[in-house]
């Protein structure tokens, strides 16, 4: 079905436009809490970073961030990331389309012209939001996003955004689908910084820092709620 809408510019746009709609509603709807009160001046103060997000919080980036931030989101190629990029682009953020998944995905979906728009955007003062974790590898995290802050020279992010309502699918990922009228929480960890020389050994060591960050702040962001990460083990039960 996806793939037949992605033939249609004007049914993606209608579908893009109600979703960013509803991404409005629910912002406005939704109590917030920033976990660490000061964080937002912080994040200002470093200009552009990394966004990192596990899959399967996708629909939470627009409660992520605040109102004058400019952000630019890596989506997929593939046909439901039409109908993802026009929200996105109606609700004020810009759309890189390109894979962040494994080197044959990379070549076959764009992901080397990914990876350069997304230095540029960086370089330009962008935050730039990333799924680190390939499809149907949850909460892995793969070595595109390390690339991408060695050759940047930006730090990564580690971001939660955990809503009391909303509807968590029973899917590779856990989806998390915010609904309006709840409480919000938004974990940030500490910047996480490589070298660009940094060896393969350091990378890797990064690269499950990383992962602990990740799971850290949701932990944090679904305790402050009084809930469980939908997501939580995922990594430990992969098949």
């Amino acid at each position: 079905m996806l793939k037949r809408i992605a033939r249609y510019p004007r049914i993606q746009a209608a579908i893009g436009a109600v979703l960013a709609g509803y991404f409005r509603f629910v912002r406005a709807t939704t109590r917030i809490t920033w976990l660490d009160p000061d964080i937002v001046e912080t994040l200002k103060r470093e200009d552009s970073f990394i966004c990192a997000i596990w899959h399967g919080q996708n629909f939470m980036i627009p409660l992520a961030m605040w109102e004058d931030a400019r952000v630019a989101v890596l989506i997929t190629r593939h046909g439901d990331g039409a109908v993802i990029a026009e929200a996105c682009e109606r609700m004020g953020m810009t759309p890189i389309r390109a894979s962040g998944g494994s080197q044959k995905q990379k070549n076959e979906k764009g992901g080397a012209a990914g990876l350069r728009a997304m230095i540029g955007a960086l370089d330009e003062g962008y935050i730039v939001a990333i799924t680190p974790d390939a499809p149907k590898t949850a909460r892995v995290a793969v070595q595109g996003i390390i690339a991408l802050a060695r050759l940047s020279g930006r730090p990564i992010r580690p971001f939660c955004v955990a809503t009391s309502r909303r509807i968590d699918l029973n899917n590779w990922d856990r989806t998390s689908i915010c609904l309006p009228f709840g409480r919000g929480a938004i974990a940030v960890g500490e910047a996480i910084t490589i070298d660009r020389d940094a060896d393969a050994e350091t990378q890797e060591q990064v690269r499950l820092q990383l992962e602990r960050d990740l799971d850290a702040v949701h932990d944090r962001a679904y305790a402050f709620l009084g809930t469980v990460d939908p997501g939580r083990g995922l990594r430990a039960n992969r098949v």
